[in-house]
Protein backbone atom coordinates (compact mmCIF):
# COMPACT_ATOMS: atom_id res chain seq x y z
CA UNK A 1 0.00 0.00 0.00
CA UNK A 2 2.94 2.32 0.67
CA UNK A 3 3.94 2.03 -2.97
CA UNK A 4 0.35 2.84 -3.95
CA UNK A 5 0.24 5.83 -1.64
CA UNK A 6 3.48 7.13 -3.08
CA UNK A 7 2.01 6.89 -6.53
CA UNK A 8 -1.11 8.76 -5.52
CA UNK A 9 0.81 11.48 -3.67
CA UNK A 10 3.44 11.93 -6.39
CA UNK A 11 3.23 15.01 -8.68
CA UNK A 12 1.25 14.45 -11.88
CA UNK A 13 3.36 12.65 -14.53
CA UNK A 14 6.25 11.51 -12.37
CA UNK A 15 4.79 8.09 -11.74
CA UNK A 16 4.36 7.46 -15.48
CA UNK A 17 7.99 8.26 -16.11
CA UNK A 18 9.10 5.76 -13.59
CA UNK A 19 6.81 3.11 -15.12
CA UNK A 20 8.31 3.66 -18.61
CA UNK A 21 11.83 3.42 -17.35
CA UNK A 22 10.97 0.10 -15.72
CA UNK A 23 10.27 -1.48 -19.18
CA UNK A 24 13.15 0.12 -21.22
CA UNK A 25 15.33 -2.51 -22.98
CA UNK A 26 18.89 -2.74 -22.01
CA UNK A 27 21.36 -0.88 -24.28
CA UNK A 28 23.02 -4.10 -25.52
CA UNK A 29 19.68 -5.59 -26.64
CA UNK A 30 18.94 -2.54 -28.76
CA UNK A 31 22.32 -2.81 -30.41
CA UNK A 32 21.62 -6.44 -31.32
CA UNK A 33 18.22 -5.60 -32.77
CA UNK A 34 19.66 -2.80 -34.91
CA UNK A 35 22.41 -5.10 -36.18
CA UNK A 36 19.85 -7.74 -37.12
CA UNK A 37 17.75 -5.22 -38.99
CA UNK A 38 20.80 -3.87 -40.86
CA UNK A 39 21.87 -7.39 -41.82
CA UNK A 40 18.39 -8.07 -43.22
CA UNK A 41 18.47 -4.89 -45.30
CA UNK A 42 21.94 -5.68 -46.63
CA UNK A 43 20.87 -9.18 -47.58
CA UNK A 44 17.85 -7.87 -49.51
CA UNK A 45 19.89 -5.22 -51.28
CA UNK A 46 22.52 -7.75 -52.33
CA UNK A 47 19.88 -10.06 -53.72
CA UNK A 48 18.30 -7.23 -55.70
CA UNK A 49 21.63 -6.06 -57.09
CA UNK A 50 23.32 -9.33 -57.95
CA UNK A 51 20.40 -11.56 -58.86
CA UNK A 52 20.20 -11.66 -62.73
CA UNK A 53 16.43 -11.86 -63.06
CA UNK A 54 14.79 -8.97 -64.93
CA UNK A 55 11.37 -10.31 -63.98
CA UNK A 56 12.09 -10.45 -60.28
CA UNK A 57 8.92 -9.96 -58.31
CA UNK A 58 6.70 -10.89 -61.26
CA UNK A 59 4.34 -13.87 -60.99
CA UNK A 60 5.92 -17.04 -62.35
CA UNK A 61 4.15 -20.00 -63.97
CA UNK A 62 6.04 -23.18 -64.62
CA UNK A 63 4.74 -25.54 -67.32
CA UNK A 64 6.05 -29.01 -67.94
CA UNK A 65 6.68 -29.60 -71.69
CA UNK A 66 6.90 -33.21 -72.81
CA UNK A 67 10.01 -34.12 -74.82
CA UNK A 68 9.46 -34.95 -78.51
CA UNK A 69 10.40 -38.35 -79.65
CA UNK A 70 12.77 -38.48 -82.66
CA UNK A 71 10.97 -38.02 -85.99
CA UNK A 72 7.84 -36.57 -84.36
CA UNK A 73 6.92 -32.94 -84.37
CA UNK A 74 3.52 -31.64 -83.30
CA UNK A 75 1.97 -29.12 -85.69
CA UNK A 76 -0.01 -26.28 -84.19
CA UNK A 77 -3.28 -25.48 -85.89
CA UNK A 78 -3.45 -22.23 -87.87
CA UNK A 79 0.27 -21.51 -87.51
CA UNK A 80 1.71 -21.26 -91.05
CA UNK A 81 5.45 -21.46 -91.44
CA UNK A 82 7.15 -18.09 -91.74
CA UNK A 83 7.89 -17.07 -95.34
CA UNK A 84 11.58 -16.79 -94.54
CA UNK A 85 11.76 -20.56 -94.10
CA UNK A 86 10.56 -21.14 -97.65
CA UNK A 87 13.06 -18.76 -99.23
CA UNK A 88 16.09 -21.07 -99.13
CA UNK A 89 13.96 -23.80 -100.69
CA UNK A 90 13.12 -21.50 -103.60
CA UNK A 91 16.73 -20.51 -104.08
CA UNK A 92 17.81 -24.12 -103.99
CA UNK A 93 15.30 -25.06 -106.65
CA UNK A 94 17.05 -22.94 -109.27
CA UNK A 95 13.74 -21.39 -110.34
CA UNK A 96 14.87 -17.86 -109.54
CA UNK A 97 17.96 -16.26 -108.13
CA UNK A 98 18.88 -12.74 -107.13
CA UNK A 99 22.25 -11.29 -108.03
CA UNK A 100 23.95 -8.00 -107.25
CA UNK A 101 24.98 -5.84 -110.17
CA UNK A 102 27.58 -3.18 -109.29
CA UNK A 103 27.97 0.06 -111.22
CA UNK A 104 31.67 0.90 -111.17
CA UNK A 105 31.14 4.60 -111.93
CA UNK A 106 28.72 5.26 -109.09
CA UNK A 107 29.26 2.24 -106.84
CA UNK A 108 25.50 1.68 -106.81
CA UNK A 109 24.35 -1.87 -106.14
CA UNK A 110 21.25 -3.29 -107.79
CA UNK A 111 19.58 -6.50 -106.67
CA UNK A 112 18.41 -8.20 -109.84
CA UNK A 113 16.19 -11.30 -109.98
CA UNK A 114 17.15 -13.65 -112.80
CA UNK A 115 15.98 -16.97 -114.11
CA UNK A 116 17.75 -20.32 -113.74
CA UNK A 117 21.51 -20.06 -113.92
CA UNK A 118 23.85 -22.71 -115.19
CA UNK A 119 25.01 -23.51 -111.67
CA UNK A 120 25.83 -26.91 -110.29
CA UNK A 121 22.55 -28.54 -111.28
CA UNK A 122 22.46 -28.32 -115.08
CA UNK A 123 19.57 -30.75 -115.46
CA UNK A 124 17.43 -28.73 -113.09
CA UNK A 125 18.19 -25.51 -114.97
CA UNK A 126 17.23 -27.17 -118.23
CA UNK A 127 13.88 -28.16 -116.79
CA UNK A 128 12.94 -24.52 -116.12
CA UNK A 129 13.24 -23.04 -119.62
CA UNK A 130 11.82 -19.54 -120.20
CA UNK A 131 8.31 -19.68 -121.58
CA UNK A 132 7.78 -19.51 -125.34
CA UNK A 133 6.76 -16.06 -126.59
CA UNK A 134 3.92 -15.46 -129.01
CA UNK A 135 4.64 -14.51 -132.62
CA UNK A 136 7.87 -16.53 -132.78
CA UNK A 137 8.63 -18.66 -135.83
CA UNK A 138 9.37 -22.15 -134.47
CA UNK A 139 11.59 -22.86 -137.50
CA UNK A 140 14.02 -20.25 -136.18
CA UNK A 141 14.50 -21.92 -132.82
CA UNK A 142 16.97 -24.54 -131.67
CA UNK A 143 16.89 -26.32 -128.34
CA UNK A 144 19.86 -25.84 -126.06
CA UNK A 145 20.37 -27.06 -122.50
CA UNK A 146 19.19 -23.64 -121.29
CA UNK A 147 16.17 -23.32 -123.51
CA UNK A 148 15.34 -22.27 -127.07
CA UNK A 149 17.89 -20.13 -128.91
CA UNK A 150 17.69 -18.53 -132.38
CA UNK A 151 18.99 -20.23 -135.50
CA UNK A 152 18.89 -19.59 -139.25
CA UNK A 153 16.85 -22.22 -141.12
CA UNK A 154 14.98 -22.78 -144.37
CA UNK A 155 16.58 -19.69 -145.91
CA UNK A 156 15.21 -17.53 -143.07
CA UNK A 157 17.14 -15.48 -140.55
CA UNK A 158 15.99 -13.85 -137.30
CA UNK A 159 17.52 -10.58 -138.55
CA UNK A 160 15.03 -10.34 -141.41
CA UNK A 161 12.04 -12.14 -139.87
CA UNK A 162 12.07 -10.04 -136.67
CA UNK A 163 13.00 -6.70 -138.27
CA UNK A 164 10.34 -4.09 -137.67
CA UNK A 165 8.28 -2.94 -140.60
CA UNK A 166 9.39 0.26 -142.33
CA UNK A 167 8.99 2.02 -145.66
CA UNK A 168 12.44 1.11 -146.95
CA UNK A 169 11.82 2.56 -150.40
CA UNK A 170 11.14 5.93 -148.77
CA UNK A 171 14.10 5.51 -146.42
CA UNK A 172 16.41 4.94 -149.40
CA UNK A 173 15.58 8.39 -150.76
CA UNK A 174 16.01 10.55 -147.65
CA UNK A 175 18.23 10.92 -144.56
CA UNK A 176 17.34 8.46 -141.81
CA UNK A 177 18.04 8.23 -138.08
CA UNK A 178 17.82 5.11 -135.93
CA UNK A 179 17.64 5.35 -132.13
CA UNK A 180 18.39 2.40 -129.83
CA UNK A 181 17.29 2.61 -126.20
CA UNK A 182 19.09 0.00 -124.09
CA UNK A 183 19.36 -1.43 -120.60
CA UNK A 184 15.76 -2.63 -120.59
CA UNK A 185 14.28 -5.67 -118.86
CA UNK A 186 15.64 -4.75 -115.42
CA UNK A 187 12.99 -2.54 -113.89
CA UNK A 188 9.52 -3.17 -115.25
CA UNK A 189 8.35 0.43 -114.74
CA UNK A 190 11.07 2.11 -116.78
CA UNK A 191 10.87 -0.63 -119.43
CA UNK A 192 7.11 -0.18 -119.75
CA UNK A 193 7.57 3.60 -120.07
CA UNK A 194 10.01 3.08 -122.94
CA UNK A 195 7.69 0.60 -124.66
CA UNK A 196 4.57 2.73 -124.40
CA UNK A 197 5.90 6.30 -124.72
CA UNK A 198 8.57 5.99 -127.40
CA UNK A 199 7.68 5.89 -131.12
CA UNK A 200 7.44 2.37 -132.51
CA UNK A 201 10.35 3.11 -134.88
CA UNK A 202 12.70 3.28 -131.86
CA UNK A 203 14.57 -0.02 -131.38
CA UNK A 204 14.62 -1.37 -127.82
CA UNK A 205 17.54 -3.40 -126.43
CA UNK A 206 16.97 -5.77 -123.52
CA UNK A 207 19.51 -7.23 -121.11
CA UNK A 208 19.08 -10.95 -120.28
CA UNK A 209 18.24 -10.08 -116.68
CA UNK A 210 15.03 -9.38 -114.82
CA UNK A 211 12.52 -11.85 -113.43
CA UNK A 212 10.66 -12.19 -116.74
CA UNK A 213 12.36 -10.34 -119.62
CA UNK A 214 10.40 -12.39 -122.14
CA UNK A 215 7.10 -10.89 -121.04
CA UNK A 216 8.44 -7.34 -121.44
CA UNK A 217 10.10 -8.16 -124.77
CA UNK A 218 6.84 -9.67 -125.97
CA UNK A 219 5.00 -6.49 -125.02
CA UNK A 220 7.56 -4.40 -126.90
CA UNK A 221 7.03 -6.45 -130.06
CA UNK A 222 3.27 -6.13 -129.65
CA UNK A 223 3.79 -2.35 -129.80
CA UNK A 224 5.74 -2.87 -133.08
CA UNK A 225 9.15 -2.11 -131.58
CA UNK A 226 12.12 -3.96 -133.00
CA UNK A 227 14.15 -5.56 -130.21
CA UNK A 228 17.77 -6.52 -129.58
CA UNK A 229 19.41 -8.71 -126.94
CA UNK A 230 22.30 -7.11 -125.06
CA UNK A 231 25.08 -9.56 -124.21
CA UNK A 232 26.97 -8.73 -120.96
CA UNK A 233 30.69 -8.41 -121.72
CA UNK A 234 33.72 -7.71 -119.57
CA UNK A 235 34.51 -4.02 -118.98
CA UNK A 236 38.00 -2.76 -118.19
CA UNK A 237 37.28 -2.36 -114.46
CA UNK A 238 35.71 -5.79 -113.99
CA UNK A 239 34.82 -7.03 -111.36
CA UNK A 240 34.45 -3.61 -109.69
CA UNK A 241 32.04 -2.83 -112.50
CA UNK A 242 30.07 -6.04 -112.95
CA UNK A 243 27.59 -6.43 -115.86
CA UNK A 244 26.02 -9.44 -114.11
CA UNK A 245 26.00 -13.24 -114.26
CA UNK A 246 26.97 -15.05 -117.48
CA UNK A 247 29.22 -12.14 -118.49
CA UNK A 248 31.58 -13.01 -121.34
CA UNK A 249 35.17 -12.75 -120.05
CA UNK A 250 38.56 -12.50 -121.71
CA UNK A 251 39.90 -15.02 -119.18
CA UNK A 252 37.52 -17.79 -120.25
CA UNK A 253 38.01 -20.28 -123.07
CA UNK A 254 35.99 -19.89 -126.30
CA UNK A 255 33.90 -22.90 -125.27
CA UNK A 256 33.07 -21.34 -121.90
CA UNK A 257 32.11 -18.01 -123.47
CA UNK A 258 29.94 -19.75 -126.06
CA UNK A 259 28.19 -21.63 -123.27
CA UNK A 260 27.48 -18.33 -121.53
CA UNK A 261 26.32 -16.83 -124.82
CA UNK A 262 23.80 -19.64 -125.20
CA UNK A 263 22.43 -18.92 -121.73
CA UNK A 264 21.99 -15.27 -122.68
CA UNK A 265 20.39 -16.17 -126.02
CA UNK A 266 17.84 -18.43 -124.30
CA UNK A 267 16.34 -15.76 -122.05
CA UNK A 268 13.73 -14.69 -124.62
CA UNK A 269 13.13 -14.80 -128.36
CA UNK A 270 12.16 -12.52 -131.20
CA UNK A 271 15.25 -10.27 -131.38
CA UNK A 272 16.80 -9.29 -134.71
CA UNK A 273 20.33 -9.05 -133.36
CA UNK A 274 22.63 -8.75 -130.38
CA UNK A 275 24.51 -5.82 -128.87
CA UNK A 276 27.23 -5.38 -126.31
CA UNK A 277 26.25 -4.60 -122.72
CA UNK A 278 29.32 -2.77 -121.32
CA UNK A 279 32.32 -4.79 -122.58
CA UNK A 280 35.14 -2.24 -123.06
CA UNK A 281 37.84 -4.88 -122.56
CA UNK A 282 36.06 -7.75 -124.28
CA UNK A 283 35.11 -5.98 -127.51
CA UNK A 284 38.71 -4.80 -127.94
CA UNK A 285 40.13 -8.37 -127.93
CA UNK A 286 39.95 -9.98 -131.37
CA UNK A 287 40.66 -13.50 -130.06
CA UNK A 288 37.57 -13.59 -127.82
CA UNK A 289 35.29 -11.60 -130.13
CA UNK A 290 35.83 -13.84 -133.15
CA UNK A 291 34.00 -16.92 -131.79
CA UNK A 292 31.09 -14.80 -130.48
CA UNK A 293 30.54 -12.91 -133.74
CA UNK A 294 30.93 -16.10 -135.76
CA UNK A 295 28.31 -17.89 -133.64
CA UNK A 296 25.86 -14.98 -133.84
CA UNK A 297 26.32 -14.68 -137.63
CA UNK A 298 25.75 -18.41 -138.06
CA UNK A 299 22.45 -18.02 -136.22
CA UNK A 300 21.29 -15.25 -138.54
CA UNK A 301 21.61 -12.31 -136.15
CA UNK A 302 22.87 -8.76 -136.66
CA UNK A 303 25.32 -6.98 -134.36
CA UNK A 304 25.02 -3.49 -132.86
CA UNK A 305 28.04 -1.78 -131.27
CA UNK A 306 26.97 0.91 -128.81
CA UNK A 307 30.07 2.95 -129.62
CA UNK A 308 31.29 3.14 -126.03
CA UNK A 309 34.70 1.62 -126.86
CA UNK A 310 36.85 3.31 -129.54
CA UNK A 311 39.04 0.18 -129.60
CA UNK A 312 36.20 -2.19 -130.49
CA UNK A 313 37.02 -4.77 -133.17
CA UNK A 314 33.36 -5.64 -133.73
CA UNK A 315 33.11 -3.84 -137.09
CA UNK A 316 36.01 -5.68 -138.71
CA UNK A 317 35.06 -9.06 -137.22
CA UNK A 318 31.43 -8.68 -138.33
CA UNK A 319 32.55 -7.67 -141.82
CA UNK A 320 34.57 -10.88 -142.03
CA UNK A 321 31.36 -12.84 -141.37
CA UNK A 322 29.22 -10.80 -143.80
CA UNK A 323 27.07 -10.00 -140.79
CA UNK A 324 24.63 -7.03 -140.64
CA UNK A 325 26.38 -4.43 -138.47
CA UNK A 326 25.90 -0.91 -137.14
CA UNK A 327 27.72 1.28 -134.66
CA UNK A 328 26.26 4.18 -132.69
CA UNK A 329 27.38 7.63 -133.81
CA UNK A 330 26.06 9.60 -130.83
CA UNK A 331 25.38 8.79 -127.19
CA UNK A 332 22.23 10.81 -126.62
CA UNK A 333 22.08 11.06 -122.83
CA UNK A 334 25.68 10.93 -121.64
CA UNK A 335 24.75 14.17 -119.89
CA UNK A 336 21.17 13.44 -118.80
CA UNK A 337 19.69 16.92 -118.98
CA UNK A 338 17.04 18.15 -121.39
CA UNK A 339 19.38 20.76 -122.89
CA UNK A 340 22.22 18.30 -123.57
CA UNK A 341 19.87 15.61 -124.89
CA UNK A 342 18.33 18.11 -127.32
CA UNK A 343 21.83 19.10 -128.42
CA UNK A 344 22.77 15.45 -129.06
CA UNK A 345 19.59 14.89 -131.07
CA UNK A 346 20.35 17.96 -133.18
CA UNK A 347 23.80 16.52 -133.80
CA UNK A 348 22.17 13.31 -135.05
CA UNK A 349 20.17 15.34 -137.56
CA UNK A 350 23.33 16.99 -138.88
CA UNK A 351 25.08 13.63 -139.28
CA UNK A 352 22.06 12.14 -141.05
CA UNK A 353 21.97 15.00 -143.56
CA UNK A 354 25.73 14.74 -144.12
CA UNK A 355 25.98 10.93 -144.42
CA UNK A 356 22.48 9.75 -145.19
CA UNK A 357 22.31 7.66 -141.99
CA UNK A 358 22.93 8.36 -138.30
CA UNK A 359 22.44 6.17 -135.22
CA UNK A 360 21.96 7.27 -131.64
CA UNK A 361 21.94 5.25 -128.43
CA UNK A 362 20.27 6.17 -125.14
CA UNK A 363 19.07 4.75 -121.84
CA UNK A 364 15.50 4.66 -120.54
CA UNK A 365 15.77 7.68 -118.27
CA UNK A 366 12.49 9.59 -117.95
CA UNK A 367 14.08 12.75 -119.36
CA UNK A 368 15.54 10.78 -122.29
CA UNK A 369 12.18 9.21 -123.13
CA UNK A 370 10.40 12.56 -122.91
CA UNK A 371 12.92 14.44 -125.12
CA UNK A 372 13.23 11.66 -127.74
CA UNK A 373 9.46 11.44 -128.03
CA UNK A 374 9.07 15.22 -128.46
CA UNK A 375 11.97 15.40 -130.94
CA UNK A 376 10.64 12.55 -133.08
CA UNK A 377 7.48 14.54 -133.83
CA UNK A 378 9.54 17.25 -135.54
CA UNK A 379 11.71 15.02 -137.75
CA UNK A 380 9.43 14.77 -140.76
CA UNK A 381 9.25 18.55 -141.02
CA UNK A 382 13.07 18.55 -141.09
CA UNK A 383 13.14 16.14 -144.00
CA UNK A 384 14.46 13.22 -141.92
CA UNK A 385 12.91 9.79 -141.30
CA UNK A 386 13.06 7.88 -138.01
CA UNK A 387 13.60 4.19 -138.80
CA UNK A 388 14.24 0.91 -136.92
CA UNK A 389 17.88 -0.09 -136.58
CA UNK A 390 17.64 -2.90 -139.14
CA UNK A 391 16.49 -0.41 -141.79
CA UNK A 392 19.49 1.80 -141.07
CA UNK A 393 21.78 -1.25 -141.22
CA UNK A 394 20.44 -2.30 -144.61
CA UNK A 395 20.64 1.25 -146.00
CA UNK A 396 24.26 1.63 -144.84
CA UNK A 397 25.13 -1.71 -146.43
CA UNK A 398 23.59 -0.77 -149.79
CA UNK A 399 25.06 2.74 -149.93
Amino acid sequence: MAETADDLSAPLGQGAVRAKRRFRLPFTAMQALAALLGLSLATFAGFAIFNDNPFGGEPIVRIAIPQESPGERPVAAHSPEPAAKTAPKQAASGSQQTVTMIDGSSGARHEVPIGPDDGSDKAEAASTFPAMMTGIDPRLLEKSRYGMIPVAADGLKPFTVYAAEADRAKAAKMPVIAVVVGGLGVGAAKTTDAIMKLPSAVTLAFTPYGSDPGKLAERARAQRHEILLQIPMEPFDYPDNDPGPQTLLTTLSPEQNLDRLHWDLSRFQGYAGIANFMGGRFVAADAVMQPIIREAAKRGLGYFDDGSSPRSVAASVAAGQAMPFAKADVSIDTVPTAVEIDRALANLETLAKDHGTAIGVATALPVSIERIDAWSRTLESHGIMLVPLTTAMLKSKSS
